[in-house]
């Protein structure tokens, strides 16, 4: 079961590591979340009855991409990685999304949940959209691939590998993981004023410039916003000069995230700009 502390059976106002938490109440003691509990206990079930004595791999986003910018309890990835290998599988971190410094606090997202993965994919963010992947594990899984052919037609590219050394320099050099900090916090700041001015804004989460921001019919239901007024919103949006993304399993989120080399006039014009969309598109209804 996908831990969702927005949509999911259990959640609450403590549980993501994010500037922003849900609007659902919780009665917590410090330090603990019942929510977590209960969907590892859910995992665990979901192990003793569903799958084999053994498993290959789990793998998982530390943020979710396309799913919708789902956060899990803040430990929820410790105990997961802890119940996988004690199931003889190994733990794969998909940072393709989240890496590079995108989540601010951290260089990858894996590192906010204090884990430490076996192996770890990445691309996108590695050559700035250049064509290029790479996977980084330990020295034993690596030496499994001698046993076996294993070949990438592109792989090793010297150009996509000169440029990608060239971004990491940049990354650095520009301070982008900071400014994914600073420009990701204040956006997720001003999106809850949003959430708590538009009942159809259901849900802001994320870290740095990973973001969701989850659509509803309303706030007490949080049944998804229908895919017409989805499209309504990003087609004005669009028109505004703004591009986002969508997602989420009934395409309600939308996923706000931006070059990490953005500015702070760009994020306030991005913030008028779907004020003002969803707006309109209450306006008509």
């Amino acid at each position: 079961m996908c831990p969702d502390v927005f949509r999911g059976l259990w959640g609450g106002s403590h549980c993501r590591d994010s500037p922003v938490q849900t609007i659902r109440e919780c009665s917590c003691s410090p330090g603990h979340c019942h929510a977590n509990d209960m969907y590892i206990k859910e995992l665990k079930e979901v192990f003793d009855t569903t799958v084999p004595s053994r498993i290959a791999a789990f793998f998982t986003e530390p943020i979710q991409g396309v799913g919708g910018a789902v956060q899990y309890p803040k430990n929820y990835l410790k105990e997961t990685y802890q119940l996988v290998r004690e199931k003889g599988g190994i733990c794969i971190a998909d940072e393709v999304q989240t890496g590079f410094g995108r989540t601010g606090s951290h260089f990858w997202g894996f590192e906010g949940h204090n884990v430490i993965p076996d192996m770890v994919t990445m691309a996108k963010g590695i050559a700035n959209g250049i064509p290029m992947g790479a996977v980084v594990t330990t020295a034993e899984i690596a030496r499994s691939f001698a046993k076996g052919v294993h070949f990438n037609t592109f792989g090793g590219n010297p150009l996509a590998c000169a440029i990608a050394s060239s971004v990491l320099d940049t990354i650095k050099e520009d301070k982008m993981q900071e400014n994914s900090a600073e420009l990701g916090t204040y956006l997720l700041t001003e999106l809850a004023k949003l959430r708590d001015k538009y009942e159809i804004i259901g849900d802001v989460r994320g870290k740095g410039l990973q973001i969701g921001v989850e659509m509803v019919k309303d706030k007490a239901s949080r049944t998804p916003l229908p895919q017409e007024a989805m499209n309504e919103i990003f087609e004005d949006t669009k028109d505004m000069g703004v591009l986002i993304g969508k997602g989420g399993l009934y395409g309600q989120t939308f996923r706000i995230k931006p070059p990490m080399c953005i500015t702070k006039a760009d994020a306030d014009f991005f913030l008028s700009v779907f004020n003002q969309a969803v707006l309109n598109y209450t306006e008509r209804r």
